[in-house]
């Protein structure tokens, strides 16, 4: 069990609470001389002592006692004995005693609707237990040391604990509570008010030490149990459920008095005084862990411990002087097993410092400032000495394995040589930064120190390795160790246990060829001169090259590797792969790499798990060809070269060819891809793609491919825009062997003619075709093939003929065509009329751009209707005369019209007659005749009359018009306040640039139609 404790004592207190502890001082002062005092109980401390045998008992009820049942009593006793036992050090079990705790809680809510209704029996039971409630006084420390003020707090339910205090200074701790096998840290946070106020406040004596009669000590030093008291400032607030968190509560506290919860003490930058150092030592004699580092007085504060401390296990100075003296009393610590200094000038700087220890284990001296030292440890296991600036270092230490002398500028190389042979258990030496390190040093180690197994000499600039034999080396760095050469690798290769290598910033290594079986790790960055890599180890599993711009070669076997990047080696072209379990490849920004890498990525060239392949930017690359039954993904982004590119890769469902501007051939059989975007391929002229999973393919822009095989089962979305040279040949195959593609896009195709639209009878789920800035002359293969057709795009077809949509509003052609779009063509007027009125199931038509149509007034009969039995008329919309005529009429579907920029358009009315119910949005702008806007549309929601700068008149009975747009329009703001007026749920209104409608009239507007959220208009009047 884990348990926080976390206890403050705060400076500054309310002014209520003030005048409520002089009230309870004077009650406490009555109270002792009324013989209420506490006899035979001492002080608490905050020292970890036994608790008492005896424990007050818990009321449970607020009565007198005398008329309680003999259940209750029964509770009353069990929950002592429970409290006993954990006490006692028992372990308490809430699942065995279930029962036990309903009862409690039972009678706990029983007294507890007993004190509510009688307040007066209260009272009484309070008045008659005033000796034991005497017991449960708790002392509120202050950190006014003149005065010490008591609050008393009288409930039903405190526990037994004796008054309690701190010294001159305030407490901060925080403790947590583990397992026996972990370390209890405790940390003291004093403050400086402390040690100010320490004369006055032991000098001078309270009021209530004068009437107690106490001794100034025990005015100035009121002891207190800060278990209790935390426990009852945390939980007393809540008394109402205090029974249901008891156990809690009694599990703090076995925590807190538990022998190991106050074991470390960190004062670490800490303004702590001697004396209060020594008051510490003295509650607290069984510490193991105390750091002084940054503390004022270091020297005698560790002196202090070193005599009062006899458990002292680790200790942590720095930040300041440290005396010879405290070195040669270091043997009085006999438990004293890890000493950390940092930071420190040790004696006078130009003497010679022992270190002597039986017992000491792990001894830090890094950053310390001395002439000599010398260390006598037998049992020392690990030594740093690391970035200190001694000229001499004598080490008599048979067991220590690990060695830290990095940054030891002033160590002479024989120093260094005599320090690590002295020590033939070493199994790690750092040695970095150590400039006088030479290649006998490291001869004599190897041969003093047979299990070294980790070495750091980077910044080494003096060692070669030659005639260097280190066996057992596991880890090896050589950072910017500039007599590392080609011929270092001769010794290197001898350490056959080797597992990492790291070479980085070796700026005349040329090449490294290594046959190492253990071999893991290396790294090769920054090697100017670096040329040649050829490594080969079953273990290999991380390999790092970067930055190395001479490395042309590179030949890798190994069992482990999965992942490689060799990004940016702009002159690498010879790349040698033996890796089983390798997946991902990244060569980005590899400008030299030829059409040769294909074969190592294919099947057979050593990569059987290859999934993931980066070539981007790899410009040398011409013809690129893979074979490979793993291959998943592959990037040629910005492979501008490659002219030529054929993919057999069964289960590839990524590729990017964003860049590959002279692609002209590209072959993909068999590929796993679902979708496949050539548009970026403007010279591709022969395709050719068998892929069963592939169900959208965008050839947009491929303006030469003239040869094209395409046979993809579920390919549902082909988009062929501007492939000029796609015949009609072609097209018959690709929808033969593609009958599921429900869109077409051929728009831009000029060279698709009758027998390629016949051809489209293979496609029985087609419903949109684009057939926009074609040469068509006739319709008639469309009408026959696509049935089923729900969209057609005719923009900008200007051989069409008048006659060439008859079928459709004659003879019922398409049927289920509900999108037309019949923009930028050459349509007469009366045709337009006659398709209008007559294929009333259209719902989106676009006439933009239709320069033969005049007027589009649907307010006299325009053809034959059919007769329909009944037609439902919206309410309001028609009058009595003209219902009959009316209901002759079928209902329009038309949701959506576009006629933008038809500059011959003069007049647009649509009445009710009309019965364009369903209409929503109309689109009429950049018509610059147009001069008259009659709209009677149930249903229309969206109008935009932007730039018809000839508006003159507009009449709206639009109730359900949201967004009215009439930017650049010359109509006055009359004109637009009456069109509005039956316009009940308008919200935008754009009269931006509308030369008669000034700024002051866009306020009237908005009072007077509320529903309007948003106006557009112009800051000035032009």
């Amino acid at each position: 069990m884990k348990i926080w404790c976390c206890l403050c004592f705060n400076q500054d207190d309310e002014p209520e609470e003030e005048e409520e502890n002089r009230e309870e001082e004077e009650e406490e002062k009555d109270m002792k001389e009324g013989g209420f005092e506490n006899e035979g109980y001492s002080e608490g401390s905050i020292e970890n002592e036994e608790e008492p045998e005896e424990i007050p008992r818990l009321g449970l009820a607020a009565n007198d006692g005398r008329e309680r049942d003999d259940n209750n009593d029964n509770n009353v006793r069990l929950f002592e004995g429970m409290v006993q036992a954990v006490r006692s050090g028992a372990h308490w079990d809430e699942a065995v005693n279930v029962g036990a705790l309903a009862s409690l809680r039972a009678a706990f809510r029983s007294s507890r609707r007993s004190m509510g209704e009688s307040s007066s029996a209260s009272s009484a039971a309070t008045a008659e237990n005033c000796d034991h409630d005497s017991h449960n006084k708790r002392a509120k420390v202050h950190s006014d040391f003149h005065e010490c003020h008591y609050a008393t707090a009288i409930t039903s339910g405190a526990g037994n604990s004796s008054s309690s205090g701190d010294k001159d200074y305030n407490i901060s701790q925080d403790t947590y509570v583990v397992s026996k096998n972990e370390i209890f840290y405790h940390t003291f946070m004093l403050n400086a008010s402390g040690e100010e106020n320490h004369d006055d406040s032991s000098s001078g004596k309270d009021v209530e030490g004068d009437e107690s009669g106490t001794s100034k000590t025990e005015d100035s030093e009121v002891r207190m149990d800060l278990t209790d008291d935390l426990l009852h400032m945390v939980y007393v607030a809540q008394s109402v459920t205090f029974l249901q968190e008891l156990f809690a509560i009694i599990q703090w506290r076995a925590a807190s008095a538990h022998e190991d919860f106050w074991r470390c003490l960190n004062f670490e930058n800490r303004n702590i005084s001697i004396e209060q150092f020594e008051d510490i030592c003295r509650r607290y004699p069984n510490a193991t862990a105390v750091n002084l580092s940054g503390t004022p007085a270091m020297h005698l504060l560790v002196m202090k411990a070193v005599s009062s401390l006899r458990n002292l296990e680790v200790l942590s100075l720095g930040k300041g002087p440290l005396a010879d003296i405290f070195f040669h009393s270091l043997a009085d610590c006999h438990l004293l097993k890890r000493l950390n200094v940092n930071d420190a000038t040790l004696g006078n700087g130009i003497q010679e410092i022992p270190v002597n220890h039986d017992r000491l284990r792990h001894l830090q001296l890094t950053k310390c400032r001395v002439m000599r030292i010398s260390i006598r440890c037998p049992q020392l296991e690990t030594l740093s000495l690391k970035r200190s600036n001694m000229a001499q270092a004598v080490l008599n230490c048979p067991l220590l394995h690990d060695l830290d002398i990095g940054s030891c500028h002033k160590l002479s190389d024989a120093a260094i040589r005599s320090a690590a042979t002295s020590c033939p258990q070493l199994e790690n030496l750092d040695m970095s930064n150590c400039s006088c390190v030479s290649d006998e040093t490291l001869r004599e180690i190897a041969l003093t120190c047979a299990n070294l197994h980790v070495l750091n000499a980077s910044y080494c600039p003096n060692i070669s390795l030659e005639s260097v034999r280190l066996p057992m080396l596991t880890v090896l760095k050589l950072h910017s160790c500039e007599g590392i050469t080609s011929a270092s690798m001769a010794a290197i290769s001898h350490s056959y246990m080797l597992e990492v290598l790291e070479l980085d910033n070796c700026s005349l290594l040329t090449s490294v060829s290594l046959d190492l079986p253990r071999l893991q790790n290396i790294r090769l960055v920054h090697c100017r001169k670096f040329a040649d890599l050829n490594l080969r180890s079953t273990m290999l599993s991380s390999i790092t090259v970067s930055n190395c711009p001479l490395l042309h070669r590179i030949n890798i076997t190994s069992n482990s590797l999965q992942k490689l990047s060799l990004q940016k080696q702009e002159s690498l072209t010879t790349l040698a792969l033996q890796c089983q379990c390798l997946q991902e490849v990244d060569l980005k920004d590899c400008e030299s790499l030829t059409n040769s890498i294909c074969n190592v990525f294919s099947d057979g060239g050593g990569c059987p798990m290859l999934k993931s392949l980066i070539l981007d930017n790899c410009e040398s690359l011409t013809a690129v060809r893979f074979c490979s039954t793993s291959l998943v993904s592959l990037s040629l982004v910005g492979c501008r070269a490659i002219t030529a590119l054929e993919l057999t890769c069964p289960y590839l469902e990524q590729v990017s060819l964003d860049g590959c501007d002279h692609l002209e051939s590209a072959a993909f059989c068999p590929v796993g891809l679902r979708s496949l975007n050539l548009g970026i391929c403007p010279k591709l002229n022969a395709l050719s793609i068998e892929a069963t999973n592939m169900e959208s393919l965008e050839l947009k822009g491929c303006g030469v491919l003239s040869e094209a095989s395409i046979n993809c089962p579920l390919l549902t979305s082909l988009d062929a825009s501007f492939c000029s040279q796609l015949r009609d040949d072609c097209l018959s195959a690709t929808t033969a062997s593609c009958s599921k593609i429900k869109s077409l896009i051929l728009m831009s195709c000029p060279s698709v003619g009758s027998d390629g639209l016949y051809s489209l009878s293979s496609l029985p789920h087609l419903t949109v075709l684009d057939l926009s800035y074609t040469f068509l002359t006739n319709l008639q293969p469309v009408f026959e093939s696509c049935v089923k057709l729900m969209v057609l795009k005719l923009q900008a077809c200007k051989y069409l003929t008048d006659s060439s949509l008859e079928p459709l509003y004659k003879d019922g052609a398409l049927p289920a065509l509900q999108e037309l779009d019949l923009s930028y063509g050459t349509l007469c007027q009366s045709a337009i009329e006659e398709l209008l009125a007559c294929c009333t199931h259209l719902t989106h038509v676009s006439l933009n751009g239709c320069v033969n149509m005049h007027d589009l007034n649907w307010g006299c009969s325009n053809g034959q209707f059919p007769d329909l039995s009944s037609i439902s008329v919206p309410s309001g919309m028609v009058s009595s005369e003209s219902s009959h005529e009316i209901i002759q009429r079928p209902n329009r579907l038309l949701q959506n019209l576009n006629c933008v920029g038809c500059s011959n358009i003069r007049k647009v009315l649509i009445p009710p007659m009309a019965r364009c119910f369903h209409l929503s949005s109309l689109n009429l702008s950049l018509s610059s005749n147009l001069k008259e806007v009659d709209l009677a549309c149930f249903n229309l929601c969206f109008l935009n009359l932007s730039n018809c700068c000839s508006l003159e008149v507009l009449k709206l009975e639009c109730p359900r018009l949201t967004s009215l747009f009439l930017q650049s329009c010359n109509i006055d703001e009359e004109t637009v306040e009456a069109a509005i007026l039956k316009c009940n749920m308008l919200e935008t209104l754009d009269v931006r640039f509308c030369p008669k409608i000034c700024p002051i009239s866009i306020g009237k507007l908005r009072g007077a139609f509320p529903s309007l959220k948003r106006i557009f208009s112009s800051l000035s009047h032009s």
